[in-house]
């Protein structure tokens, strides 16, 4: 099986060599980015399953590259910044991140969320079948194994990895208040700290996209001090 392409985009060329290195003796092959431009033109040659972006980038706006991604390609992304205000770090998940690293930072542990990002970005594998796969909920189709979400009039839904993560565990328990910490160990793989705000910023972004008023939720219900709950019924396709 071939290394999976990671990309690190960073204008310091010694933390570009640093993180080459080390995940390259983790069994991933490495491309090193300077510049946005060069990321892009990355995307449409080769395009890596995981992207490691800094925002910090001279001349360079790194959330309007983030959008870019989000925009245009289905990969892990995951921002390694200097930035580690809490107001930064909200906007970065709400561009589409699926995980923010501050520097500096652990190796060993930025290689296990690099894993942690990219299972849950790779295909699902097919469940028993006797297991359902697809489920409908107030017009909306929600087809697991294709990670695939189609609106009540047919149109696909332009979902992230996290996002759809999240919307897979609401749906499959539908009806149920469920915690933050809940959601979070079942998206992300891990409990949540006194101030982590990730499972507020993606239901907000999940909101977005799939409600009529975001700002007034019809499907995805907020708990006072419980969690969140998805509404309508939920029956299989």
């Amino acid at each position: 099986m071939d290394p999976l392409h990671l990309a690190v985009l960073d204008d310091e060329p010694d933390i570009t060599r640093l993180l080459a290195s080390y995940l390259a003796g983790h069994g991933f092959r490495v491309t090193q980015l300077h510049a946005g431009r060069d990321l892009m033109a990355l995307m449409a040659a080769d395009p890596p399953a995981l992207v490691l972006l800094d925002l910090g980038l001279p001349g360079e706006d790194g959330l309007t590259i983030a959008r870019q991604l989000r925009e245009r390609w289905r990969c892990g992304l995951v921002i390694v910044t200097g930035r580690g205000d809490a107001v930064d770090k909200v906007v970065g998940l709400e561009v589409g991140a699926d995980d923010y690293v501050t520097k500096p930072f652990d190796l060993r542990e930025l290689v296990a969320r690099i894993k942690a990002v990219l299972r849950r970005t790779e295909p699902a594998a097919p469940p028993p079948a006797s297991a359902p796969t697809r489920w409908r909920f107030a017009g909306w189709t929600l087809d697991e194994a294709a990670r695939e979400l189609r609106a009540p009039d047919g149109q696909p839904a332009t979902l992230t990895s996290g996002e759809f993560d999240l919307l897979c565990v609401l749906v499959r328990h539908a009806g149920r208040v469920l915690s933050r910490d809940f959601l979070l160990e079942h998206t992300r793989g891990r409990a949540a700290g006194p101030f982590d705000r990730t499972i507020d910023v993606q239901v907000g972004r999940l909101r977005r996209k799939i409600e009529r008023d975001a700002d007034h939720p019809e499907l995805i219900k907020s708990v006072r001090s419980a969690g969140y709950v998805l509404v309508p019924t939920v029956e299989p396709a």
